[in-house]
């Protein structure tokens, strides 16, 4: 019984997924926007705020400030303190969920839909995110964590590398800047409180709600959490990055596995080469085992067990990336030959049959992505945050089916230019 309850569970998400998911919107009269998918598939709430706080608002010579504040939120806030917030949540059921990121910080919510569930759970995320204590004992404590943390990072390639990379890419703009020990250990608590001050307000958030309510429940919740928020205004966005120049830094350690990235900031959240290059990146290194460079670096040359590459839209200019790992005495070769294949599918692109193979496969794999509350949850939090269309998910197949191959030669040709890619090993002869 248990098991046919599973399989009659799973497919009704999965005809959910395929019927397309309808998402209302409005703007709350406190002035957060909202996004709201009715689901009553399983008695369950999602709900996730997010907020314009990530990394790239940090202060100059303050990063590090997003992330810890963001960390320390539900750690002790109003009535509640760090140990009663967890068994709270224990008691009904329910998760707190989130983190911060480049762009952004989140909050979320994972509770039964039942009243007597619900509304416990619902003061505990409106005390987390209106009334955080930013105790000063825990201050510390998660401050020297984080600091431990970014030295233990500093003594791994793989850390080594991706924070000289994206220093490189962006070396005059926030997305650029990388938390150090140095900087974390000259925040205070007073920078916390000032930083949710200024970033967790309603005109900087974005709500969204996946699940089994009302539009009119899901109204007065939104409001509920939106109406104690800050007013505020919303986060002012810097300059957007410049093209770096053509580099290569090749970095010392002692590893026995080198370390590679190569690539550019390349294409913003909304722009619409974002399919070619998603159908196109397939092929070049998004498709696993079908991929040319897997079948160039590592199939035919045993240079590398796993090679790939993707495009990372951001609020601004997110990158393009190829990454891989090799012997330090291969680094050169398999560096080599990844720069072959990048340079002829620049020139080339893909065949008509690899075009197919990539849409197939994105298409079939679509309803993957919305096959569960969770997952919805994060694609229309996605679709909120950046302010994409409305029936992106509807139209997500029908516009990869639409790409042709001289599309994904012209994408590729405006968004990665040979002239400015940059290049980071670690660990390499």
């Amino acid at each position: 019984m248990k098991r046919l309850l599973t399989a009659a569970i799973a497919l009704l998400i999965s005809q959910v997924a395929l019927a397309g998911v309808k998402i209302e919107h409005w703007v709350s009269p406190s002035g957060a926007r909202v996004y709201f998918v009715e689901s009553r598939v399983l008695p369950m709430l999602d709900v996730q705020l997010d907020f314009a706080a990530g990394s790239m608002f940090d202060p100059a010579g303050k990063s590090g400030l997003a992330a810890l504040t963001r960390g320390a939120l539900d750690l002790g806030a109003g009535k509640f303190d760090e140990t009663a917030i967890a068994e709270q949540m224990a008691d009904i059921g329910a998760s707190l969920g989130g983190g911060a990121d480049t762009d952004r910080a989140n909050v979320s919510l994972r509770t039964l839909s039942a009243k007597d569930k619900l509304e416990p759970a619902l003061t505990i995320l409106k005390a987390v995110l209106h009334a955080p204590r930013f105790d000063a004992a825990i201050f510390d404590r998660e401050k020297a964590r984080t600091i431990a943390g970014l030295k233990e990072a500093m003594t791994r390639p793989d850390s080594i590398a991706g924070k000289a990379f994206w220093a490189a890419m962006y070396p005059n703009h926030p997305y650029g800047r990388q938390a150090t020990p140095e900087s974390v250990a000259a925040l205070n608590r007073d920078d916390l409180a000032a930083f949710h001050a200024r970033y967790y307000n309603a005109a900087n958030a974005s709500i969204t709600l996946v699940g089994d309510l009302s539009r009119a429940d899901a109204e007065k919740i939104a409001e509920a959490i939106a109406a104690e928020l800050p007013k505020g205004k919303a986060a002012t966005l810097p300059d957007a990055p410049q093209l770096p120049k053509w580099s290569h830094t090749n970095l010392p350690h002692p590893a026995s596995q080198a370390h590679v990235y190569i690539g550019l900031p390349a294409i913003e959240r909304g722009n619409p080469d974002f399919f070619p290059l998603l159908v196109g990146n397939y092929t070049l290194g998004g498709g696993g085992f079908v991929s040319r460079l897997m079948k160039e670096v590592r199939d035919k040359r045993g240079y590398a067990y796993s090679i790939y590459s993707y495009f990372a839209p951001l609020k601004q200019t997110g990158p393009f990336q190829i990454g891989l790992q090799t012997k330090r005495s291969q680094a050169k070769d398999a560096l080599k030959v990844t720069r072959e294949v990048l340079t002829g599918f620049l020139k080339d692109g893909p065949t008509e049959e690899e075009l197919a193979a990539a849409k197939a496969n994105l298409t079939g794999s679509f309803p993957l992505r919305l096959d569960s509350n969770k997952k919805i949850l994060e694609n229309v939090a996605n679709i909120g945050f950046y302010g994409l269309p409305l029936d992106y998910l509807d139209q997500y197949q029908t516009r990869v089916q639409a790409v042709t191959t001289d599309d994904i030669r012209q994408a590729f040709a405006r968004r990665v230019r040979p002239d400015n890619l940059i290049t980071v090993t670690v660990a390499a002869d």
